[in-house]
């Protein structure tokens, strides 16, 4: 009976101690949903940016608004083509993108808009490409990892001048016949310093670039004033810095963290907690049986 009695004094801290902590966190938690807003934004990280890659699209302002919510979560005046926004970190959940002729009313109705659903831990690029007839933006999820010892490489399209191109990195062909307005998958180049040229049948462009290992990078081909261009994004530097479990960002940082959440202390106290218990029940067996050591958990 006394030992039944001591087990039950251990369980009682154990809940008095989750009691205690549980409590900050919830109160924290209430407090982070309470400044995400409305609509269906939670409480992970994700990134997004947004690029204007239409040439003949005069320069819009762009706005993102989380969903349900009218005060945009960001306002970026007169984007003109070729120009590529920071990342931006914000909230897991959805989202819209709206474009309105630069300086124009913010309450005027959009030339341009798109929902866009961003989940923790990822990035993503949001694209005006195509004609300014045929106007659309298309999202793509950036990678963020890349395989041990290569770089990472995509091509978008944005040359309307050409309507086709054919990139080469260190002259291994990546993007053979790309029409305008398209964008390629990553595929795993050896890393180095090696030439980037553009082949387009008069307007053919050389850059150099250095593609660290680790490293993810985007090509954009553009229409310059004296021919192609080539606009190198990088996109994840594969630096030590993660955000939110991804490789660090290329343009940009993350969004301050706040202060810790008690849960991980909550999980400290409960198990060391149930190995009390446990260690009391193991000791009255092992007068019975010898049991054998348990190994401790791997870190994650």
């Amino acid at each position: 009976m006394k030992y039944l009695r001591n087990i039950g004094r251990v369980a009682l801290l154990l809940v008095a101690s989750v009691l205690l902590l549980a409590a900050p966190a919830v109160s924290a938690a209430a407090a982070a949903g309470g400044a995400v807003g409305q609509g269906t934004a939670g409480s992970g990280t994700a990134w997004i940016r947004l690029a204007h890659l239409s040439p003949n699209t005069p320069a819009v302002d762009v706005y993102l608004y989380s969903f349900g919510n009218p005060d945009a979560q960001m306002v970026l005046h007169h984007v003109g083509y070729g120009d590529v926004s920071p990342y931006l970190a914000v909230p897991d959940g959805d989202y819209s993108v709206a474009m309105r002729g630069a300086g124009a009313s913010p309450t005027s109705p959009p030339v341009l808009s798109a929902s866009i659903r961003v989940a923790a831990g990822s990035a993503y690029t949001a694209l005006a490409v195509g004609p300014r007839s045929g106007l659309r933006i298309r999202v793509f999820r950036d990678d963020l990892s890349t395989p041990s010892g290569q770089a990472l490489v995509r091509v978008v399209q944005a040359s309307m001048k050409h309507a086709q191109v054919t990139v080469s990195w260190g002259g291994k062909v990546i993007a053979s016949k790309l029409p305008f307005a398209s964008v390629t998958s990553y595929q795993a180049v050896s890393p180095g310093a090696e030439t980037v040229a553009v082949t387009a049948g008069g307007g053919d462009a050389n850059t150099a670039v250095t593609l660290a290992a680790g490293s993810i990078h985007t090509l954009v081909v553009l229409d310059g004033a004296k021919g192609l261009e080539i606009d190198n994004l990088e996109d994840a530097d594969g630096s030590s810095q993660l955000p939110a479990g991804g490789a660090q960002t290329g343009f940009g940082g993350t969004a301050p963290r706040g202060p810790g959440s008690p849960l991980p202390w909550l999980e400290v106290i409960a198990g060391g907690s149930v190995l009390a218990v446990g260690g009391g029940l193991g000791l009255r067996r092992s007068r019975r049986a010898a049991r054998p050591e348990r190994a401790p958990f791997a870190a994650a």
